[in-house]
């Protein structure tokens, strides 16, 4: 007999999808190396780094800080599910939706198939969606509460400039643009999962029947009622539980930007008087890298760091090493990870699953 609630595997494990980003990180990187090496020998650069001790811990020590993300977000999914999921199973759908965040675009999001992830992991499906929006809304709000305590706390002129005044101005335009849209969004779905999510879910419907906006209808049904069941589960929660979850929220985004301070701290020692304003800046870089059209944000994210970090590195040349250690411990590692893991999990998941329903 056949289950008919059997869904067949996620569509998203195309080598493609997976050489894509890497391609355009890659073009971007060469072109970046060809523009900088009419000014700056890179073979000159990269012999005046000396891998001494202290170099080597400080690269080590970024990489601890990514295991300090991935902590934070398996501690998170954990959390979330009552502890329903394993260390194992919760890292394991970490590093899944981590790598089709990797694979999609910026601006679309990779942690949609998360539901299914969790659900074959053990979690009914009805729930794995709530639990998806939560960690959707515990990011955004991170982002809205973090922005105004970066921006209050950093010395006034500073946080925006490098870079050319016309660079400065799009950064700062883009920065604030996006800001107001997550806080919008944000505002949208703490009504939705808490505050008034029948109201919400009415509004919602109501005005995705305007004629200009109906072909996008179901989605919105579809969000609306899942802001509805979520909050249904969410309001019983303890304050314990807001605060354990958004902990991990917080710890899992702010040991991602202190790579960065990780590796300035090797290659640029002289800047460690700069490391607030490092931080500082991670976090407009993650904001902005939020609209990018490329999958992972390729290309955009490794001009904009050379760009944004460039008045704090010597040379142009040491910025666009730093941008490619910063990438690779940031995200292509997750792209070789994934690429491993997936095909094993799709066999494991959907393959266990036709054996029961068979």
């Amino acid at each position: 007999m056949t289950d008919s609630t059997h869904t067949s595997p996620p569509r998203f494990m195309s080598w493609w999808k997976v050489l894509l980003p890497v391609l355009i990180g890659l073009a971007v990187v060469g072109w970046l190396f060809w523009r900088d090496a009419r000014a700056h020998d890179l073979g000159d650069v990269w012999r005046e780094i000396s891998f001494t001790p202290r170099v080597l811990a400080c690269v080590a020590l970024a990489w601890v800080f990514m295991l300090g993300r991935d902590f934070g977000l398996s501690w998170r999914f954990r959390a979330l599910t009552d502890r329903a999921l394993s260390w194992k199973k919760a890292i394991r759908v970490n590093m899944l939706c981590e790598f089709t965040s990797c694979i999609t675009p910026s601006a679309v999001g990779g942690s949609s198939l998360g539901m299914v992830f969790l659900n074959r992991e053990g979690i009914e499906l009805g729930r794995a969606t709530t639990l998806m929006l939560t960690t959707l809304f515990l990011d955004e709000l991170f982002f809205v509460v973090s922005c105004p305590i970066v921006v209050l706390l950093t010395p006034a002129g500073e946080l925006f400039t490098s870079g050319s005044g016309a660079f400065q101005t799009g950064l700062q335009y883009t920065f604030w643009t996006v800001y107001a849209l997550i806080t919008a969004w944000t505002a949208l779905l703490l009504c939705g999962i808490i505050i008034w999510p029948r109201g919400i879910h009415a509004l919602i419907t109501r005005l995705f029947r305007l004629r200009l906006l109906r072909r996008w209808r179901h989605r919105a049904s579809e969000l609306a009622d899942n802001m509805v069941s979520t909050s249904a589960s969410l309001r019983a929660k303890p304050f314990l539980f807001w605060l354990e979850t958004f902990g991990g929220t917080a710890l899992s985004w702010t040991s991602r930007y202190l790579v960065v301070n990780a590796l300035f701290l090797a290659f640029v020692p002289s800047a460690i008087a700069e490391q607030w304003l490092i931080l500082a800046r991670q976090l407009v870089v993650w904001v902005v890298l939020m609209v990018s059209p490329t999958p992972g944000g390729a290309g955009l994210s490794e001009w904009l760091f050379t760009e944004f970090y460039g008045s704090l590195i010597p040379s142009a040349a040491m910025a666009l090493l730093m941008a490619v250690f910063w990438r690779i411990i940031s995200y292509y590692v997750y792209l070789v990870i994934g690429a491993l893991l997936v095909p094993r999990w799709l066999r494991d998941a959907f393959g266990r699953k036709e054996k029961i329903s068979s």
